[in-house]
């Protein structure tokens, strides 16, 4: 009970500066369009459970575990390192450093739109399980959920033995993050690059869509009715607003054949219906 006190209290000593450092500064763990990186997040959480493993299990050893010799022989404490753990982490970062790769690359073609962040706004962790439109998508949603399941065995199996060194899990566990990541990467390749709409408002009856992915002959749609639209020097998109329109509405840009998620306009509170 002791050690495993011990470990808890060390893995609140890492994990909590780390947190509270995200939080007030979250550029660390975002993208280019100022989101969380799905990637970036699991393969930092993954860095700090490992780094904590190996600090907790050094602790115990020279401590309670009888100094060195405890970490010898082939059934040491950090015998499953290098069969289980560092492919455990070979995952996250392998789809970290080559989705970093074919974004930057599809951005560059024109193939993929990730607008410029907006504010310096705190994220949602929804970032981590949704697309740049803001709606859940499945393949980040499964990567981040079985990433979260293999740690929380991790963390679970080594509370109930610190003694035993590094849990002895079966050393295909890295499938649960491998075969994850890999379909995270795939995702990236295959995903449309429709454009994105981050931010829509209305002066003087002339609608603003700002975004990006518009093309060179994009088109806004309110509630499905096409409006004339013209490009703004700055990238975004302006029409007359209808004066039919109701105060609350959807708005949604299609370019050669591609369509943004809607986005939903509301009036502001003090604006009367």
């Amino acid at each position: 009970m002791t050690s495993a006190l011990f470990a808890l209290a060390l893995f609140a000593a890492l994990a909590g500066p780390v947190t509270l450092r995200l939080i007030r500064h979250p550029g660390f763990v975002t993208g280019r369009d100022g989101r969380l990186s799905t990637s970036t997040t699991l393969a930092l959480a993954w860095t700090v459970i490992l780094l904590w493993l190996l600090l907790a299990t050094l602790g115990y050893g020279l401590t309670a575990g009888g100094g060195i010799d405890w970490f010898q022989g082939p059934e040491g404490p950090l015998s499953a390192l290098t069969t289980v753990y560092l492919p455990l982490l070979g995952g996250p970062y392998a789809a970290l450093i080559a989705a970093k790769a074919v974004v930057g690359m599809r951005v560059e073609r024109g193939s993929l739109a990730k607008p410029a962040p907006k504010g310096t706004e705190r994220r949602p962790l929804h970032d981590l399980i949704s697309n740049d439109g803001g709606r859940t998508d499945l393949v980040d949603l499964q990567y981040v959920a079985l990433s979260a399941v293999t740690m929380l065995y991790v963390i679970t199996f080594f509370l109930s033995d610190v003694g035993g060194g590094l849990p002895k899990l079966p050393s295909d566990m890295w499938a649960l993050t491998g075969a994850p990541a890999g379909a995270y990467l795939l995702n990236k390749l295959a995903v449309r690059g429709n454009p994105v709409i981050t931010g829509v408002s209305v002066t003087d009856g002339l609608l603003t869509v700002e975004g990006g992915g518009f093309g060179d002959n994009p088109r806004i749609e309110l509630d499905g009715t096409p409006l004339p639209t013209t490009v703004t020097p700055k990238g975004s998109l302006s029409a007359p607003l209808p004066p039919s329109a109701p105060p609350a509405f959807t708005v949604a840009v299609t370019t050669h054949g591609l369509r943004s998620d809607p986005f939903p306009h509301d009036p502001p509170a003090d604006q009367p219906a």
